[in-house]
């Protein structure tokens, strides 16, 4: 990639980044919290700075070497005026971690979304809790605690994400009808579940600089819509920040839930096959160097 394009590319995305990461930022430094909003920079572990940095993904090198700030990166290797991923290095560093992930990815890809869930995951996470336990303490339940709980007691929950279920209360575990572990992640995961949407963010910046950082961004702005969707329709009132609520214990919304994780899944779809294609590309620079 010339210097000139590469540069142009380099502004495009910090003005994406900083267009989505400026209210977190400001919130950050004034010590104020939004339940919906901070997810994305305190559940997944890539920071608003790292995910600043543009990365063009394996296979792609970058003219003018001495002038890009790739150069001081790890996992970046120079040839004369030449900067690109190290895929050598990368694959040596992250073999397990990229063979896990092209293994759930394509397994979750192949299998038939299931959209009967309804989101009662978030409302199994505060089944039964005292009113301080919850972990938005700021925020009422829209149906307090006894019409919460009634809800859940009504439906069947059969979450299949465990960084979901492992959240779920003590009394709300059992209730489940599946029992997803660690282990069994790749086994259980399906294109429907609006957390294996929003993990596909995880799986990208856990691979960068391989996967290029506008497929980050792409990953990290679906996790962004799902979250917004997933806490619209969790028993908190968030309607004084704007957000109308999603009323799953209603068959309206169940419709209306429905109809936006069918959505989502397409789109999900879609950026898990990048995904693994940009692992198989970054497997096979690695054999061919080799």
């Amino acid at each position: 990639m010339s210097e000139p394009e590469w540069r142009e590319r380099t502004a495009a995305h910090e003005e994406r980044v900083d267009a989505a990461t400026s209210a977190h930022l400001a919130r950050r430094r004034d010590h104020r919290k939004h339940p919906v909003e901070d997810f994305l920079f305190t559940y997944y572990s890539f920071k608003p700075a790292q995910l600043r940095r543009w990365h063009p993904g394996a296979g792609t090198s970058l003219v003018g070497a001495a002038r890009a700030p790739q150069v001081d990166w790890r996992f970046y290797e120079v040839d004369r005026d030449v900067v690109g991923v190290d895929v050598e290095a990368f694959t040596a560093a992250r073999s397990d971690t990229l063979r896990f992930v092209r293994e759930l990815l394509v397994r979750t890809a192949g299998r038939p979304a299931r959209f009967g869930c309804f989101g009662l995951h978030e409302w199994a996470m505060v089944y039964r809790l005292d009113p301080t336990d919850v972990r938005h303490t700021g925020w009422p339940l829209r149906l307090g605690g006894a019409g919460t709980d009634a809800v859940v007691e009504s439906h069947q929950v059969a979450c299949s994400h465990f960084d979901a279920y492992r959240f779920f209360t003590p009394e709300a575990a059992p209730l489940n009808v599946l029992t997803p572990t660690r282990e069994s992640q790749t086994a259980l995961e399906q294109p429907g579940c609006l957390h294996a949407g929003m993990d596909l963010y995880k799986w990208a910046h856990k691979l960068v600089p391989a996967v290029s950082s506008d497929l980050v961004m792409d990953c990290f702005e679906l996790a962004r819509d799902i979250r917004t969707l997933d806490m619209r329709a969790a028993p908190y009132d968030l309607r004084e920040l704007g957000y109308e609520p999603v009323r799953i214990e209603t068959a309206e919304g169940k419709a209306e839930y429905a109809a936006a994780q069918r959505a989502f899944s397409v789109r999900g779809q879609a950026l898990r096959a990048r995904l693994v294609d940009a692992i198989e590309l970054t497997l096979q620079i690695s054999r061919t160097s080799s």
